[in-house]
């Protein structure tokens, strides 16, 4: 066997507690449960998976010690992910400003793609935007390693795949229970507006947080 299974699981445990606790990525995803349906929420669960893949390979092709020794590129992957979520932290303020609400009409299937693709992008930007994921799987992924089995490399793919597939099924739990809130928030406009202001503001602090993390 490639790895040890008794290790897969507790990678699994301390990724189940990590993403158990709401983070960007969550807090995205659980806002367009709400306003736009469980449908439109789970293609940003898709892209920030997808994002974690990469951040994955990143490390695993050693591409994460160099952000992490750098400390102009670090800035620069910081300061990048900080601005997006500066922009969605905006755009959710100007859309509770214009107050678009769940009972909008169902857009056209050439729409309805298009928002499937920004869905995409924005949890694959968010997933990858945050420079602390690579360091952190760069300082945890080898505690999980059993040098016996040897193929360091595969242990650690195989073992951050696993997470990777724990943290979707965790962010999927996230977005069901915010979809039910969707019935409660649509029969009183005001109370989605102002999730939606929150849901700014959080953005827009999260964004402060990560321009100051060192």
């Amino acid at each position: 066997m490639p790895v040890d299974p008794a290790l897969v699981l507790g990678f699994l445990a301390l990724s189940a507690l990590l993403s158990a606790v709401p983070g960007p990525s969550v807090l995205l995803e659980t806002s367009r449960a709400i306003t736009h349906g469980r449908g439109p929420a789970m293609w940003i669960v898709l892209g920030n998976a997808v994002g974690g893949v990469v951040l994955l390979a990143l490390v695993l092709t050693g591409l994460g010690a160099i952000v992490a020794a750098s400390a102009e590129l670090f800035l620069v992957v910081k300061i990048a992910g900080a601005c997006y979520l500066l922009y969605l932290g905006v755009t959710a303020l100007l859309a509770s400003r214009r107050g678009a609400g769940p009972t909008d009409p169902e857009p056209s299937q050439v729409v309805a793609s298009r928002t499937r693709r920004a869905a995409v992008r924005q949890g694959f930007s968010v997933g990858v935007a945050n420079p602390k994921s690579i360091v952190s799987l760069m300082a945890i992924l080898p505690q999980f390693v059993d040098h016996d089995l040897g193929h360091p490399t595969l242990q650690m793919a195989l073992i951050g795949l696993a997470g990777a597939l724990a943290q979707v099924v965790i962010e999927t739990v996230w977005v069901l229970a915010a979809g039910s809130l969707r019935g409660w928030f649509g029969r009183a406009p005001r109370r989605l507006r102002r999730l939606k202001t929150a849901g700014g503001v959080a953005m827009i602090g999260l964004a402060g947080r990560l321009a100051t993390q060192r």
